[in-house]
């Protein structure tokens, strides 16, 4: 622990860590991801997506390591007993901050197989990191508005081909599908400019959820639903790298999905359309909810 040190220093020092940890694990990372993309034969892949799996597990394991040593953090979690390592899961939270991720990493690292999320195809040009998450087969998707697919209706539907083949991958080895379903990190601003109808969340997107069912849904265990919550107010990242996150609340609850839910079509079904809105909306209403309790309880 150092909280004996100026927070300041202290968020020096995690940078310092977090950036070796990216260093080290992303050139090893480099040398196994380069014959899985030149010699694209199916059982050297899934040789090679098992090695890639287990670097990105150590390097997780790496920021746990630091996060140990440079947080003083009282962790509060229910629900992380019973799950699969080896089974596949689709994996739902709420978004409130960059934290979130390692929160999530850190709670369920070879507890279920490792994390995919869904990324802005952006992100790709972040470096080190954007190369990483290709090499994981990370979804990169476009997230173009309602507005852009009016005036470039050539867009519309890449981001489902995209999520598609990101699935289709996925079919080769245990994999957990990470959607933020609300598309972005909650501020008051957006849930003012959106008018959502939930007190702590922005409106959630169904669309990817509902693809990677269609793809995937005979693999699926469950979904597993974790709600995150800062008694003491949402961190920024460097916030949290200065050791300021004294309290971190997590609940995670396994579902079971629905078997009408698993093979329906979102683009062209309309009646599996509404279905699977009201599926996710209750989902909502439900992790609302819960956030309220653990707000009145903090």
């Amino acid at each position: 622990m150092l909280n004996f040190l100026p927070s300041n220093l202290v968020g020096v020092i995690a940078v310092l860590l977090l950036s070796v940890n990216v260093l080290v694990w992303v050139s090893i990372l480099f040398v196994f991801s380069l014959p899985k993309f030149l010699l694209p034969i199916p059982s050297l892949r899934r040789v090679l997506n098992r090695i890639l799996h287990w670097i990105g597990e150590n390097w997780i394991a790496g920021n746990s390591g630091w996060m140990r040593l440079t947080q003083k953090t009282e962790w509060d979690v229910q629900g992380v007993e019973g799950l699969n390592y080896d089974g596949w899961y689709l994996v739902v939270s709420n978004h409130q901050s960059w934290v979130d991720i390692l929160v999530m990493q850190h709670l369920l690292n070879r507890r279920i197989p490792l994390l995919k999320f869904f990324i802005k195809r952006e992100l790709i040009r972040v470096p080190l990191m954007g190369f990483a998450w290709w090499a994981l087969d990370y979804p990169f998707l476009y997230r173009h508005s309602s507005e852009y697919l009016e005036k470039h209706p050539e867009q519309k539907g890449k981001d489902f081909e995209a999520t598609r083949r990101a699935c289709e991958k996925f079919a080769e080895i245990p994999t957990s599908v990470m959607n933020f379903l609300e598309g972005t990190r909650f501020t008051k601003e957006k849930h003012a400019r959106q008018k959502s109808e939930y007190n702590s969340l922005l409106r959630p997107k169904a669309g990817g959820l509902a693809l990677a069912m269609n793809v995937l849904g005979e693999k699926f265990n469950s979904l597993l639903d974790i709600t995150i919550f800062y008694p003491d107010g949402v961190p920024t990242f460097w916030e949290f790298l200065c050791g300021k996150v004294k309290r971190i609340t997590v609940r995670m609850k396994t579902i079971e999905i629905p078997q009408h839910l698993m093979h329906g079509d979102y683009e062209e079904d309309p009646a599996f359309r509404d279905v699977m809105h009201k599926w996710v909306q209750q989902l909502w209403k439900d992790k609302d909810m819960e956030i309220q309790t653990l707000r009145e309880k903090a």
